[in-house]
C-alpha cells in the first residue's frame, strides 16, 4: 500500500506573511517539516502542494534545493491541489501535514500510518478528531479513493480544508481518532 504525505503551503499569511520559509534554527520551516516526513519510515514520498500564484515561486524555489517534488493548483482551492498531486503520484492514501508546523513528529505519523495499513478500510485516521496533542503535532491520513469521492461535493471551507467534510459530516464514513497520553490539547506548537 503505497502512502504519500503531501504537504500543503503558501507564503501568505496574514499574521505572519512568509512563515514557512522563516529560518528557523538554521533550517526554514519548510525544511523542518520535509526533514519529519523524511524520517517517517512509512512514506513512500513526499510532496509539497502550493498555488499557482507568483508570491509561491519562492516555495518551488525552497522545495527543489530540499529535493521535494512540487504540485501547483488554485490558491483558494487546496483539495485540488491534493487532487493534482494524487494524478501525479498514484497511491492508496495520503497523508496531509501543513508547512507551518515545524515540531511534527516522525514517529506519530509512523504511527498513523502503520495504524492505517494494519485495516486499510479506514477511511480517515487522525490525531484531531480526539485531540490529545498540542495543536501543531497533526497527522491526518485520508484513503485517496475518499479524498478523490468528496471531490464532487466539498464546497468553500471544505475545499481549503481539504479533510474537514469527513468529519463534519461523518454519516456511513470510517473515521478512526488516535489519542495519546498524557493529553496536552490544550497547547500549541504551530506558527499558526
Amino acid at each position: 500500500m503505497r502512502v504519500v504525505a503531501v504537504i500543503q503551503a503558501r507564503m501568505g499569511s496574514t499574521r505572519l506573511p512568509g512563515k514557512v520559509l522563516a529560518d528557523l534554527g538554521g533550517t526554514s520551516v519548510l525544511g523542518w517539516v520535509s526533514r519529519a516526513a523524511r524520517a517517517a519510515g512509512s512514506l513512500d514520498a513526499t510532496i509539497l502542494a502550493t498555488s499557482t500564484a507568483t508570491a509561491d515561486d519562492p516555495l518551488v524555489a525552497a522545495a527543489e534545493q530540499l529535493a521535494m517534488p512540487v504540485v501547483r493548483g488554485p490558491m483558494d482551492d487546496v483539495l485540488t491541489r491534493y487532487l493534482v498531486a494524487l494524478a501525479e503520484n498514484p497511491c492508496d492514501a495520503v497523508v496531509r501535514l501543513t508547512a507551518d508546523c515545524p515540531l511534527l513528529d516522525p514517529a506519530l505519523i509512523d504511527l498513523v500510518v502503520d495504524t492505517w495499513r494494519s485495516d486499510p478500510s479506514w477511511e480517515y485516521l487522525a490525531t484531531t478528531l480526539h485531540r490529545t496533542l498540542p495543536r501543531g503535532l497533526d497527522v491526518e491520513l485520508v484513503r485517496s479513493d475518499v479524498l478523490q469521492s468528496i471531490d464532487a461535493v466539498a464546497r468553500g471551507h471544505h475545499r481549503q480544508h481539504v479533510t474537514s467534510l469527513l468529519y463534519s459530516e461523518p454519516q456511513g464514513r470510517r473515521l478512526l481518532g488516535l489519542s495519546v497520553s498524557p493529553a496536552a490539547g490544550d497547547l500549541r506548537v504551530t506558527l499558526d
